[in-house]
């Protein structure tokens, strides 16, 4: 075989090697094909740290069926259908908008949320994130598209409810991040406030922390993962970050985290406090891991939210 034939079907090889590796790593962090068939709204958050509490959420979630509430629906930036149910549980009352975490869905990461509404005095507009349970969409982007949905979401509000019907954005895990980084943009004028319980700092920093706890080199696989979103995904995961929207939000905020997480590291909440450019607040929950902190202190969280209430104007 000649010289140059060898050496063609070498480069063809690591050419298929490259875009197979990008694929594989997309498809792993970004890809969620059919993502209601595979949702369960009995499903318990996986993990040690949340089976002791198995007993409380199962009960939230039985309590959370007998309040009064709408499935709703609007249409993304991008075409995609969007889903979530607003509860309404009081008359004229403030309004949390409500984002869950990665691969996960609103009725099994907020169904606490909705109990502490419930002590708040809030109604909750529960929302399916794009590519996750009844909303559509395929690809995940850790808030780079998601922060446009919560604009998308917070004007549907705005119309629905009025100029007097406040609402404050929240979210946990990826939702936390979500939220922050939808602080920036030019939301309507009634949205008062945002809550973030354990978000990160970046969508890179996050990931890369990721790779670093399957035991594997980030600096190696990391380009890979960033590759395979703006190649298949068609986004770039470094356009921006909770950090970075933070040095431009107008908003008061509040942050929460667990000393104990595991997932996403408590640190990441101090760099997002630090790079807010408004009014923060942070508030760690000693013993509490990924999104627990609810779970470990009730009351406390609840204490938290209520005292913050003064930033809202």
């Amino acid at each position: 075989m000649p010289t140059y034939l060898i050496v063609l079907i070498i480069l063809l090889g690591i050419i298929a090697l490259f875009f197979l590796t990008c694929y594989v790593c997309f498809f792993i962090t970004f890809y969620a094909p059919n993502s209601k068939k595979f949702h369960n709204e009995n499903a318990m958050p996986p993990g040690k740290i949340y089976e002791p509490f198995y007993d409380q959420i199962r009960l939230w979630k039985k309590e959370n069926k007998t309040f009064k509430q709408e499935a709703v629906q609007i249409t993304s930036f991008d075409g995609l259908k969007l889903r979530g149910v607003f509860y309404s549980l009081f008359e004229s009352a403030p309004i949390e908008i409500m984002f869950h975490g990665y691969r996960g869905s609103a009725g099994r990461d907020l169904c606490g949320g909705l109990q502490r509404c419930q002590r708040l005095g809030r109604n909750v507009l529960m929302v399916d994130q794009r590519a996750h349970s009844s909303s559509e969409g395929k690809v995940i982007t850790f808030g780079i598209k998601e922060r446009y949905d919560v604009k998308s979401w917070a004007e549907y509000a705005y119309k629905r409810f009025g100029e007097n019907t406040k609402l404050i954005i929240t979210g946990i895990s990826m939702g936390a991040s979500t939220v922050l980084m939808a602080s920036s943009l030019d939301l309507p004028k009634t949205v008062v406030g945002v809550v973030a319980d354990c978000g990160y700092s970046s969508p890179k920093e996050i990931i890369k922390t990721v790779i670093k706890k399957m035991h594997l080199p980030a600096w190696l696989f990391y380009p890979f993962v960033k590759l395979g979103g703006l190649i298949f995904g068609r986004f770039n995961i470094e356009e921006t970050s909770p950090e970075q929207e933070l040095n431009q939000s107008k908003l008061p905020v509040l942050l929460i985290h667990g000393d104990t997480d595991d997932f996403v590291p408590c640190e990441m909440s101090r760099v997002n406090e630090k790079a807010c450019s408004t009014v923060c607040a942070l508030h760690v929950f000693k013993g509490a891991g990924h999104g627990a902190s609810y779970l470990i202190d009730p009351d406390r969280y609840v204490t938290v939210l209520k005292e913050f209430e003064k930033h809202y104007k």
